[in-house]
């Protein structure tokens, strides 16, 4: 807020008609104080727009000039906390609305798309919905749900955008199976050492309602390509060995 309060006071102390005629007007930045200045207004500008409520300059105006001169305000300090505690939880509403609107489409879409994966040749559907391709079948031992696994991994959304590749990383993932979304879980007690699935979650199944903001929006249907490295001791082992 006090970060907030500066650029509101760099910016808006030309505001009213001074802002009027400074907005006609060629502005050349020469100073530090200058474009420092300018840049606050950027930063005040964009949050103001992404924020999509309608702000009154000239009041705005008032009130910083009201708070920096010590003069008395046209709201008390209870009164004004109260304004924007209302305002917080009307932005956290529209937030939840929204989030539950994408939810809504996306998981429609994401049904369509289990729907007809599940009837193309090698994948198969477990009870829980979970959907699977055997891509490699290893040979080793398949973890239990305590163990701790070692992965390589490929996450893609439907429209096959990747949104996270340990292979990338050039390190594989150590986790131990309990502590991560569902349908892996689930997927990796089907594998055993060596193998390599492609997996399709459905949000249920991945982050839910709520999504892995920003790369993966609320009830996004998701694409993994698991390769299962190591299980149990001998993955704690390994990992390790590699730090």
């Amino acid at each position: 807020m006090r970060y907030l309060s500066v650029a509101l006071l760099a910016v808006l102390l030309w505001s009213g008609n001074v802002i009027a005629e400074e907005a006609e007007k060629k502005t050349e930045l020469e100073t530090f104080e200058q474009k420092l200045s300018y840049a606050f207004g950027l930063d005040l500008g964009s949050y103001f727009k992404n924020m999509e409520q309608d702000v009154d300059l000239t009041l705005l105006y008032k009130g910083i000039l009201a708070s920096y001169n010590g003069e008395e305000p046209l709201l008390s300090k209870e009164e004004a906390v109260k304004v924007q505690q209302t305002f917080a939880a009307q932005q956290q509403e529209k937030q939840m609305r929204v989030m539950g609107e994408k939810a809504s489409v996306n998981k429609k879409k994401g049904k369509e798309f289990l729907d007809a994966n599940k009837k193309k040749e090698g994948v198969k559907e477990t009870a829980s919905g979970l959907q699977y391709k055997v891509v490699k079948e290893g040979t080793g031992a398949k973890p239990s749900k305590e163990d701790t696994v070692v992965v390589h991994y490929k996450g893609t959304l439907m429209d096959g955008t990747e949104f996270d590749s340990s292979y990338k990383r050039g390190k594989p993932l150590t986790f131990p199976l309990n502590r991560v979304i569902p349908g892996w879980t689930e997927a990796l007690q089907l594998m055993s050492v060596g193998s390599v699935y492609q997996v399709y979650l459905s949000s249920e199944l991945g982050y839910g309602d709520r999504g892995a903001p920003p790369a993966i929006e609320p009830g996004s249907l998701l694409i993994f390509d698991i390769e299962l490295i190591d299980i149990g001791e001998k993955a704690k082992e390994t990992t390790a060995e590699k730090k």
